[in-house]
């Protein structure tokens, strides 16, 4: 397949930067993939470590998330 690709490539040089480009898209997306799945708020140990938000610091900052409309009108009242 390899042998394929790098024929069409020598007789279609055209398609050399659209190859560049896909490829390089391909390996940007993935290194974001690896990056978010890494973070530090993803537990990938259950067994370990099964509440990773109970073991953080007083000076760690940390990420809320509100999921319904009742909460933003709660926090909007609240003034955060």
């Amino acid at each position: 397949m390899l042998s394929t690709v790098s024929r069409q490539l020598k007789s279609h040089p055209a398609l050399v930067p659209l190859f560049i480009f896909i490829g390089g898209g391909t390996v940007m997306s993935g290194a974001y993939l690896l990056r978010l799945a890494m973070g530090p708020h993803v537990s990938w140990n259950r067994n370990g470590n099964p509440e990773p938000w109970n073991k953080t610091e007083p000076t760690q900052q940390h990420k809320v998330v509100l999921l319904s409309e009742h909460g933003l009108q709660q926090a909007e009242e609240r003034g955060s």
